[in-house]
């Protein structure tokens, strides 16, 4: 496979090497793979349909590549009042006909789940991870 191919064997579309020629959502999604930039503000439902906020962003596991945590911005308006809610990967279920990933949960239940700002979600990840696993019931992405 040539790695530097606009078409070819990956099926993704555009430059696939990481170089200067890469322009941003050249490949951001095949029939099984999307890339972290196309799933950032992609909206979050629970399963009435009700819109609760979108994806701020993912969290990578380090050492086995797998996605930790959806951060999901919640609550807010256009930015002001935000709230930052890490949500185990594994309870978000993408719904094309809704166009974003649904939970599992109500409104009130994301209201009193665990939730930090942008400087409490730093480097110190032990800090608040056994708490959102807990509150979801959720297997961590370490077991």
């Amino acid at each position: 496979m040539n790695i530097g191919s606009t078409t070819g064997a990956t099926g993704l579309t555009g430059s696939t090497g990481r170089g200067a020629d890469r322009q941003p959502g050249s490949y951001d999604e095949t029939d099984t793979l999307i890339s972290a930039d196309k799933v950032q503000g992609t909206d979050v439902y629970n399963e009435a349909g009700e819109h609760l906020g979108h994806i701020e962003d993912v969290m990578l596991h380090k050492e086995s590549g797998r996605v930790a945590y959806a951060i999901m911005a919640f609550g807010g308006f256009l930015g002001i009042g935000e709230r930052y809610h890490p949500i185990p990967w594994s309870v978000l279920t993408y719904r094309v006909d809704r166009g974003g990933y649904v939970v599992p949960y109500a409104r009130n239940q994301l209201e009193g789940a665990p939730h930090y700002s942008i400087e409490e979600l730093g480097d110190r990840d032990t800090q608040w991870r056994d708490t959102v696993h807990t509150y979801y019931g959720a297997t961590p992405y370490w077991m």
